[in-house]
């Protein structure tokens, strides 16, 4: 059933533990511009602009490792899960940077 939810909404930062998975290896991806990543990313993450997820699928899925994507509200992330997931890695959106960086600090 988890796996029907997460086919339909891209995942959710409500429905997995996204600090349990960051901790156990899953990559943190921001899929924000350069510019809002300089202005402050969450620790760890990688930025790939949403624009350009499409040239990074390939290496993304050579990883083997599920993606936690976030963005400036959750928007974008969302859109970053739904095309990982459509292309067969595992990804979830994690919402914002603010949301993101709550999470982390736990």
């Amino acid at each position: 059933m988890f796996g029907i939810f997460n086919q339909i909404f891209g995942g959710s930062a409500d429905a997995v533990d996204v600090k349990a998975l960051i901790d156990q290896g899953a990559l943190l991806i921001d899929v924000r511009t350069p510019a809002e990543f300089n202005s402050g990313a969450a620790p760890g993450a990688k930025n790939i602009p949403l624009q350009e997820l499409q040239h990074h699928i390939g290496k993304l899925k050579q990883t083997g490792k599920p993606v936690v994507a976030y963005c400036r509200s959750g928007n974008r992330s969302g859109m970053a899960a739904q095309i990982l997931n459509e292309k067969g890695i595992e990804a979830y959106n994690a919402g914002s940077v603010g949301q993101v960086r709550q999470m982390l600090a736990k």
